[in-house]
This record gives structure tokens, C-alpha cells and sequence, in this order.
């Protein structure tokens, strides 16, 4: 009598722990994005010269906004502590990413060297590796996970499964719930959630990027590859061009 009177006392427990676990399955959420600016500037003349005018970090802040298993992830507004010319503001101000997880379907458009285009695709996998390390983001349990994008950069973010969509900032995506904070070490940049809206109710915002012209990733990177063969050639130091061709085109494409 006692082992069934347990056994029962066990089952309501779990059972009222399950239904008092909400899941989220449409959401606004925000994220700071910091990108210590002057570590991707090259150490010539010219970029050591305009150092000195410009703020450590360059911070912003987007939103994600999901329902129905599609997302938008586009700019909202600069950090007050964010002192930088126009032009390096720019591309995060045009840029917008849009994902239909049902179809497998993605369109974004970037701003690359100062022209918006706009990509539709199917939406890239990306290989991860979870592991059990855990953090709290935004009042979010969440898991650590590290993966690769554009063959040999690594990305470390922290997902929750009580936000079911399997999204995250920019074109990062992949894992089994929301991605809430991500550090790309090799773009000096981190992404982390810094609230989480649980309100929305404005689907009609979610809709794919409209353009007379769209462009595949393959077709895209092939031509901007062509069109900047040439930017980062000048000087002697051939491993900074390299990398500074590097940090332009992974930020063209992420």
C-alpha cells in the first residue's frame, strides 16, 4: 500500500511539473550585439589614425520575432556607448534575416560594401557538437553547444528547449530550441538575449524580403569573391590581408 501511495505521490509531481513548464512558441526576443571594432581593424596608418575617434565596442541591438515557426531578425537601435562614423553603422542598420523553418526556407538581405542584396536559399546546416555545460540567459536554463560555419569558423552558443523554435541570431540556427547567446570568437563579436517577449501578436511583420533581384549564397559569395579579388593585396603583410579579407567576407555572409 505504501509503494503505491508513492508511486502515485511521484506521478502527480511529475505531472505538475510538466504542466507547470511553459513552452514559448512565439516571442520577441532582444540581443545586445558587441563586436570589439578595433580588433577587426587592420595596423596600417590610415586604420591606426582613426582608432583613436572610435569606441572600444560598436554595440547594438536587434530583435528576433517569431511565431509559427518563422522568424525575422533585424536592427532596432545603438548603444548610446557606440561612438562610430556612418558607414560603419550601416550594414547592420540595412541588414535583415528572415527563416520559414517548415519550408527549410531562407531570405536576407545584407548590405555588402555599401549595396544591399538580397539571398534566398535553403537554410544551411550547420554541424554541432552539444555539451553539458549550462547558463542562465535572459531567465532561460540554457545548454552550450559549439559549431562551425564557412568551413573553419567556430561558434559557441547556448540554447534553451522551453523556446521551441530552432532559431537564433544572423543565420545561426540548427540546434533543438532557441539560441540565446553566441560568441564568434574569430569576428570578435558576441550575441546574448537580453529579454525575452512572450506577448507578441504581430505575425504579419514575419514575411520574406521582397527584391526585383534575388541571389543564391553559392552564386553570391562567387561574386562578391570576384568584384574584391583585389581590395586586400596592397602592403607586405600578406597574413593581415588575408585575415582582413577573411573578417569581410565571413561578415558579408553570416
Amino acid at each position: 500500500m505504501k509503494s503505491i501511495f508513492y508511486f502515485l505521490t511521484i506521478l502527480m509531481f511529475m505531472t505538475a511539473t510538466a504542466w507547470s513548464q511553459q513552452f514559448v512558441d512565439k516571442a520577441v526576443i532582444e540581443y545586445e550585439v558587441s563586436t570589439n571594432l578595433k580588433k577587426t581593424m587592420s595596423n596600417d596608418n590610415w586604420d591606426e589614425m582613426m582608432k583613436e575617434n572610435l569606441s572600444d565596442l560598436k554595440i547594438s541591438y536587434f530583435t528576433y520575432s517569431f511565431e509559427n515557426n518563422k522568424s525575422i531578425y533585424k536592427f532596432d537601435r545603438w548603444s548610446p556607448k557606440t561612438k562610430i562614423p556612418k558607414y560603419k553603422k550601416d550594414a547592420d542598420e540595412e541588414s535583415v534575416w528572415y527563416f520559414d523553418f517548415e519550408a527549410g526556407k531562407m531570405s536576407m538581405q545584407k548590405q555588402i560594401a555599401g549595396t544591399n542584396f538580397v539571398i534566398a536559399d535553403s537554410i544551411s546546416d550547420i554541424e554541432w557538437k552539444i555539451t553539458n555545460e549550462n547558463r542562465q540567459i535572459a531567465g532561460y536554463n540554457c545548454r552550450k553547444a559549439v559549431g562551425k560555419i564557412m568551413g573553419d569558423v567556430y561558434v559557441f552558443a547556448f540554447y534553451t528547449d522551453d523556446i521551441t523554435i530552432s532559431g537564433g541570431p544572423c543565420s545561426i540556427n540548427g540546434l533543438p530550441g532557441m539560441i540565446l547567446g553566441v560568441t564568434i570568437p574569430r569576428l570578435y563579436t558576441s550575441f546574448i538575449a537580453t529579454k525575452v517577449d512572450a506577448s507578441f501578436n504581430n505575425a504579419s511583420e514575419i514575411k520574406p524580403i521582397a527584391a526585383k533581384k534575388t541571389y543564391d549564397l553559392v552564386s553570391l559569395k562567387s561574386l562578391i569573391k570576384e568584384k574584391t579579388k583585389d581590395w586586400y593585396s596592397y602592403g607586405d603583410d600578406k597574413e593581415e590581408n588575408k585575415r582582413q579579407s577573411d573578417l569581410f567576407f565571413w561578415n558579408s555572409f553570416l
